[in-house]
């Protein structure tokens, strides 16, 4: 009984005492934060996605994404096909030929799209989308159809049934009555509703004029096009160039866009100023991998598609997120300037203390997040910043008893979490920074704990 006593004191004494001791302790409290540390994440990520969701009830509301294919004339033509019968009675055969209708879709040798666009944020609770409202202005030219290169005569093709589709998103957007100006006649649109998959385009609805008068149609010469479409739309405007030539020139309030799709703007006349913005572009046919003409169906081109994007730079949960990831870094070295002050001081630190400077620490990134819902993000960064600094430089006063380790303590943590923010903000050179930082901080560690006793077990 006597031996098993001598036995627990000289454990306790072992684990007050050894450094190893005071390792494994500190190193078992680093595993067992990890797990606030990942509900922290996870909060990050479910209000990253409320945010979303918020987002996407109010462009619904509004308006989503424009992505405008057209306009593409639409004819009828000819085709025939021979059956042939065995007529026993009279010993021959019989042949009957049966004429099938087909269309082909012609794209404008000219496409020229003038877009003035009005943006401005809407909000709902703590998040906002940005919205808008353009007028869309088409005009160009149609020329007559080389379709005997696809092996159809000009006598099979039926003019006085040719049409003219477009293909849009964001139907319920468009606030205007869409006229189609061909020469001097006018022609309205209706919807066009199809499940054929043969008719597919994409995730595009369809608009169709009534037929178009003989003198309409591009027969015998060249026919000028034009029509207006307003919309009420967000997040982006997209153009299918299908014109052999395609210009497009986009101005805008929005201060923040994004050029998007397979062609850029103009260098040279593109203009983004804090008022908004004016670009310029210009497709040729031999920039594009397609053709002018089909048959039988409308291609899905709308990976071809480039435009603009007005999006809030809202990027609060991302810098959150970035920031949450170096908390393993931020407790570990806490901890390990704790475990030297009190290696080196002789000063006694309870698990429970390391437990509540953990904890502390943790809080910060829910300070973070909560804050930058209701702020910009360097101000929700200071205030938790200085929150847990604080805090932990006044708990670390009540366990050390002196000035200069809290001191030292506070200093530290402020440094750190400046480093971390500067690696935050950097893009290009986050790797470079953090890698020297890291290297730095693990000199200072070296240099620091050369003179203890390591041997004292």
């Amino acid at each position: 009984m006597e031996h098993q006593q001598k036995q627990q004191n000289k454990f306790g004494h072992w684990i007050k005492t050894s450094i190893t001791a005071r390792m494994l302790m500190v190193g078992f409290l680093v595993i067992i934060l990890l797990i606030p540390l990942a509900y922290i994440n996870s909060l990050i990520t479910e209000r990253s996605m409320r945010q979303q969701d918020v987002v996407n009830e109010i462009n619904e509301k509004w308006g989503n994404e424009v992505l405008v294919y057209g306009p593409i004339l639409k004819l009828p033509y000819k085709t025939y096909s021979e059956t042939k019968t065995y007529n026993d009675k009279t010993k021959t055969y019989l042949t009957e030929t049966t004429t099938h209708i087909n269309y082909a879709y012609i794209f404008p040798e000219s496409l020229d799209l003038t877009s003035n666009v009005n943006s401005k944020t809407l909000k709902r609770g703590n998040f906002e989308s940005a919205v808008y409202t353009t007028a869309m202005d088409f005009k160009g030219f149609y020329t007559k159809p080389q379709l005997q290169l696809k092996d159809i005569k000009d006598e099979d093709i039926i003019w006085d049934k040719a049409t003219v589709l477009i293909k849009t998103s964001n139907l319920k957007g468009i606030k205007n009555e869409m006229n189609l100006k061909l020469n001097d006649s006018s022609y309205t649109f209706e919807t066009n509703f199809s499940d054929n998959p043969k008719n597919y385009s994409g995730y595009l609805d369809e608009l169709e004029s009534g037929f178009l008068k003989e003198s309409d149609v591009p027969k015998y010469a060249n026919i000028n096009f034009n029509f207006s479409i307003a919309y009420n739309g967000s997040k982006s405007i997209k153009v299918v160039p299908i014109g052999k030539t395609t210009t497009m020139h986009m101005s805008s309030n929005w201060a923040d866009p994004s050029f998007t799709g397979n062609y850029l703007p103009d260098d040279e006349t593109k203009e983004i100023t804090k008022d908004g913005f004016k670009a310029n572009w210009k497709v040729l046919h031999i920039n594009r991998a397609f053709s002018q003409q089909y048959l039988n169906k409308i291609p899905n081109l709308n990976k071809f598609a480039f435009g603009t994007k007005f999006v809030v730079m809202v990027d609060e949960y991302q810098k959150s997120e970035r920031s949450a990831k170096y908390g393993f870094l931020v407790i570990g070295l806490t901890f390990l300037v704790f475990f030297l002050i009190q290696t080196m001081s002789k000063i006694n630190i309870h698990p429970f203390q390391y437990l509540m400077i953990g904890l502390a620490l943790t809080m910060f990134y829910t300070l973070l997040v909560s804050i930058s819902e209701h702020s910009d993000f360097l101000k929700a960064y200071l205030v938790a910043g200085i929150s847990v600094v604080a805090l932990i430089t006044l708990y670390s006063k009540s366990i050390l008893k002196t000035f200069k380790f809290p001191l030292f303590i506070g200093l530290s943590l402020t440094a750190l979490y400046t480093f971390i923010y500067v690696i935050i903000q950097l893009e290009n050179y986050a790797l470079l920074v953090g890698s020297v930082g890291l290297f730095i901080i693990l000199a200072i560690v070296m240099f620091v704990s050369r003179k203890i006793d390591w041997n004292n077990g």
